[in-house]
């Protein structure tokens, strides 16, 4: 009785664990993939030059450009301008995209930057 027990909590807890991480994952996409998507992805892009970054209370909006293909989509980040947002040089914004208003709107923003090291040859 006690072995049925046991191994009952096991596949309960190994299930409830599957269920929450396969919730918690986020795949990479493209713009356009992100479009079409009706739960959470992550887009990876540049920075949009021909949109100036706007700071709106706490919601921080910019465009983000697909570097593949050149198409762009409007970014809607519920939070403050990430401190090296200016240095960027790819951006990924983990959310989901709303077709009413034609932005995605991001629950968080990754900033990655050039390495300081680019550049430097070993001696």
């Amino acid at each position: 009785m006690r072995k049925i027990f046991l191994v009952v909590l096991l596949v309960g807890f190994i299930a409830y664990a599957g269920f929450n991480l396969a919730e918690s994952v986020t795949p990479y996409v493209s713009i356009a993939e992100a479009r079409a998507s009706s739960g959470g992805v992550q887009v990876k892009g540049l920075l949009d030059k021909n949109f100036a970054p706007r700071q709106d209370g706490n919601e921080f909006t910019f465009s983000l450009q697909d570097e593949t293909t050149g198409e762009v989509m409007r970014v809607a980040f519920d939070g403050v301008k990430p401190d090296q947002f200016d240095d960027a040089y790819h951006i990924v914004a983990v959310g989901k995209y709303a077709a009413a208003d034609e932005t995605f709107h991001a629950k968080k923003l990754l900033i990655k930057c050039p390495s300081k090291y680019e550049g430097q040859k070993p001696r």
